[in-house]
């Protein structure tokens, strides 16, 4: 039951706050192997996916409340589709269709190809200018009573424009880094400087991303002792006899304070180039040291860190490198929050199957398709939607039959 052509076109009112088309979403997801068998399938791949996606963008993100969703305004979407009967999916068969039906890495690759496109540029980017980020997180309603792990996906994230271009599952937080290498064949890495605590120090893994055009910046752990030594005397403080004053070097500092929710962040970051050419490390440009103290509540915590990166100081100057600290942080809020919050992700409790990494992929989705339309405010955007559509359904059911 594939189809062939896309029977529906999604109309979005003129007073929304935003706009996107659904259209070419549709037309990747009908490029997808339904993996179910052929005989008596009622409801086409692809509509599981579209609706998911509309029903998330209004709210209903858990598998409880998009079967709700779905059925309440099945004699919308039924003609919208071209289906035959005026009804929707059971639950049951949203989670055997989430779990068993859809290949993830398709799905994955359909998703990043997207948004690629929608981000197309026929220009060739400088090294360094966009920021790749990596980082993990676990799905707690995937966690089975007495039990502390569930499933774990480590995402590549575009925190400038709010794109996930890959999602990889891992057994646990501590095998981050094995999600690495299938992450990475996934990207073209041209013009991006990746960083992220799931990607420690590592010889091979800088070289491979230098040699595909992006550039790295690492934290430096106790995983790499030798560069960790050349690191911390480079940054410490030289004793400097009475008379005589401190040796010359090319440290550049900047320093930002944010202040917000009572608490008080002040944020320092040195890079310096001193260590090219002098530290074996592959590709190594400049070295940074990053400290990080927050003020809240009469409570100070100070956090250090320090790094390599290949970005060279015209690329990469001491404002640069704390623009892509920052970057950095925000996978958490630009991310992690917005599908725990926003789209209640931890409260689904859909363990069958891959059925998680589906939503988790669809979640991405709807945020990439708000976010590169310009807004910032991922659940005001859901309010607005919402309200609309009821209207969209309506305008836009009714447009065809479905092509076999």
């Amino acid at each position: 039951m594939d189809s062939t052509t896309i029977p529906f076109t999604i109309q979005l009112p003129d007073d929304l706050p935003f706009a996107f088309s659904l259209q070419a979403l549709a037309e990747r997801f009908q490029t997808l192997t339904d993996q179910r068998k052929a005989r008596g399938l009622r409801y086409p791949l692809d509509v599981f996916l579209v609706v998911a996606v509309l029903a998330t963008l209004s709210g209903a993100s858990r598998l409880e409340s998009l079967t709700d969703w779905a059925r309440l305004r099945a004699a919308e979407l039924a003609p919208l589709f071209g289906l035959k009967r005026p009804t929707m999916p059971h639950q049951s068969t949203w989670s055997r269709v989430f779990g068993t039906a859809v290949a993830v890495d398709a799905l994955e690759q359909v998703l990043c190809q997207f948004f690629r496109e929608q981000q197309h540029t026929a220009e060739v980017p400088a090294r360094g200018s966009g920021i790749l980020a990596v980082d993990g997180t676990t799905l707690r309603g995937t966690i089975p009573r007495g039990q502390s792990r569930g499933v774990h996906l480590v995402a590549a994230y575009l925190p400038e424009s709010g794109v996930v271009l890959a999602h990889v599952a891992v057994d646990r937080k501590e095998h981050e880094i094995v999600a690495v290498p299938p992450v990475r064949t996934h990207l073209n890495l041209t013009g991006m400087v990746v960083v992220g605590d799931a990607m420690p120090a590592q010889r091979a893994r800088s070289t491979h991303v230098v040699e595909t055009g992006g550039a790295y910046r690492w934290v430096v752990t106790e995983n790499q002792p030798t560069l960790r030594a050349n690191r911390d005397l480079w940054f410490a403080r030289p004793r400097v006899a009475t008379g005589w004053s401190d040796p010359t070097t090319d440290c550049t500092t900047v320093q930002r304070v944010a202040l917000g929710h009572g608490r008080v962040a002040e944020r320092t970051i040195t890079v310096s180039r001193m260590l090219h050419g002098y530290v074996d490390w592959p590709y190594l440009d400049q070295v940074f040291r990053l400290e990080r103290v927050v003020t809240d509540a009469g409570t100070r915590m100070v956090e250090v860190r320090y790094g390599i990166t290949r970005l060279p100081p015209e690329g990469a100057n001491a404002a640069r490198s704390m623009a892509i600290a920052r970057a950095e942080w925000g996978i958490e809020n630009g991310l992690h929050d917005r599908r725990d919050v926003s789209l209640a992700e931890d409260a689904c409790q859909l363990r069958r199957g891959h059925g998680p990494q589906v939503l988790a992929a669809l979640n991405n989705a709807v945020i990439g398709l708000v976010l590169t339309t310009g807004q910032r405010n991922l659940a005001a955007a859901q309010r607005a939607f919402t309200y609309a559509v009821d209207r969209i359904l309506v305008r836009s059911s009714g447009s065809g039959e479905r092509v076999k």
